[in-house]
């Protein structure tokens, strides 16, 4: 009976989830609805967790995935009646933004990049490298809207209008999301939904964060001092955790310098 008493009384688990990286689908990041939705399971079902608080330094990547790992997050949590914490590290930005709303309170360091709230399409062009080097690009279609934005043909226009209408349409329901998951906490400001990202304390300001803090500290404030913690994370294969890698982690690695560098950071 002791026992049994002794394991009633044990302090509250917060369930600890990193989402560390570049959003993106497939195997080149750590960071998609397919990678994480063993450890986001776990965080949920196993110990019956007093919270789930998701540690989250990304500067974004595939509005898709983004939504993917986000509504599972709210499933699980409305399934179980849990609550969800973000804490954020260098950035939410963007895609990680996005993985921040999905928690009922967001919380971040005084230097935390937040916002970006925008969507974003990079290419190039190499027709007049091809032309210079005496080379002939040759593309035959079926369909005539199949070579849209074919990085080695003279941009169209009417490519450009519809690739901007589809961004369009991604932005507007990232901003619906934010606006229902921040729902009576955004202040009025024309700003918040136009890509611009502040540190912490301005994004605190505009509704866009709760508080700032870190995880440890808060989680002892919400649930005593002898709260325990318990992580989770995307299980790494045997030739990662050897440091080996193949050219597409490599050109990866590019990728998300290059996210975070646009940040600041």
């Amino acid at each position: 009976m002791q026992m049994i008493q002794r394991i009633r009384k044990r302090p509250p688990l917060v369930a600890v989830i990193r989402l560390q990286g570049m959003i993106s689908s497939g195997p080149r990041g750590p960071l998609s609805d397919e990678a994480l939705a063993p450890a986001i399971e776990r965080a949920f079902r196993k110990g019956k967790p007093a919270a789930v608080a998701l540690l989250i330094n990304s500067p974004g990547g595939s509005p898709v995935q983004s939504s993917l790992i986000a509504a599972r997050i709210r499933r699980l949590a409305d399934e179980k009646s849990v609550p969800v914490y973000a804490f954020v590290e260098d950035t939410a930005a963007s895609g990680g933004y996005w993985l921040a709303c999905a928690a009922d309170e967001i919380h971040a360091d005084r230097s935390s990049v937040i916002g970006s709230i925008g969507v974003i399409s990079a290419s190039f062009g190499a027709h007049v490298l091809l032309s210079r080097q005496g080379l002939e690009r040759r593309v035959h279609t079926a369909g005539k809207s199949k070579s849209m934005l074919d990085p080695f043909q003279p941009e169209k226009e009417e490519d450009v209008t519809r690739l901007k209408a589809l961004l369009g349409d991604i932005h507007a329901a990232f901003i619906d999301h934010v606006k229902d998951r921040r729902a009576g906490k955004l202040q009025e400001s024309e700003d918040i939904f136009t890509g611009e990202f502040w540190l912490a304390e301005k994004a605190q300001a505009l509704g866009l964060v709760d508080g700032i803090g870190h995880l440890v500290p808060v989680m002892k404030a919400k649930f005593g001092d002898k709260v325990r913690f318990r992580r989770y994370g995307p299980k790494r294969g045997l030739l990662s955790r050897f440091g080996a890698r193949v050219v597409s982690d490599a050109l990866h690695g590019v990728e998300e310098r290059a996210a975070y560098a646009r940040l600041g950071l």
